[in-house]
């Protein structure tokens, strides 16, 4: 299957994903890198019936204008409900100023993390996509997520310990976080298509965990309509 992945940014450089979506390679994906979000076209969405998209709205890690121009979310929001396929990871989730209409597409936005510690995935429900997938742990950044789709199905959850001091959580909620159990992976559909976000991803070890990458080819399938 041909995968169209779009990734690279300041916090997320895009060798983690390339690196991390290898192994996948002999189980018969082909994945197509754009780094510069001033070379993603719309014309060429088409081409491909899933997306594997790990970038924010930053057009290259130095230009922080962002590609998400109002004709490119539109162009995927036609790409998704013409039938298209979108796996959202990780960094994806990232909202820009002006993104509402792909962020309601994707079904959530990013709110904030704490400092990167052990986060825990584990699957809450039966589905294609959790079929064959245990829990796992690896060190990650843990998002929290505003929810902006009423239909979205939760798959995983994701849990990490507190961390700092709690009385001071309010003056520093990155790295004194209490402990919460967060979504980590949903699937909604848009018109004929397929739309899966995966929360975990900051850190190349998680792409290289033998059940994230499970998760992510069974995503795969999935968005594409197997």
């Amino acid at each position: 299957m041909k995968v169209l992945l779009l990734c690279d940014d300041y916090w997320h450089p895009g060798n983690i994903p390339v690196e991390g979506v290898k192994p996948l390679e002999s189980k018969g994906f082909e994945f197509d890198v754009i780094f510069d979000g001033n070379d993603i076209k719309a014309e060429m969405l088409s081409e491909y019936p899933v997306i594997l998209l790990c970038k924010s709205g930053e057009i290259t890690p130095e230009d922080k204008d962002s590609w998400k121009t109002a004709q490119m979310q539109q162009a995927f929001i036609d790409y998704v409900e013409n039938g298209g396929g979108i796996l959202a990871v990780h960094n994806s989730t990232v909202p820009g100023k002006h993104t509402e209409a792909m962020d309601t597409m994707i079904g959530s936005r990013f709110v904030y993390h704490p400092l990167a510690n052990p986060v825990t995935v584990q699957p809450v429900k039966p589905h294609p996509i959790t079929k064959g997938v245990e829990v796992f742990c690896e060190i990650d950044e843990q998002y929290r997520l505003e929810i902006l789709a009423d239909d979205i199905d939760i798959l995983t959850a994701s849990y990490s310990p507190a961390q700092g001091d709690p009385e001071k959580y309010e003056e520093d909620p990155y790295s004194n976080t209490r402990a919460w159990i967060c979504p980590a992976g949903y699937v909604r559909t848009q018109g004929k298509g397929r739309i899966c976000v995966l929360t975990s991803g900051h850190l190349l070890p998680v792409w290289q965990n033998e059940q994230f990458l499970k998760t992510l080819e069974n995503a795969l399938n999935w968005c594409k309509g197997d």
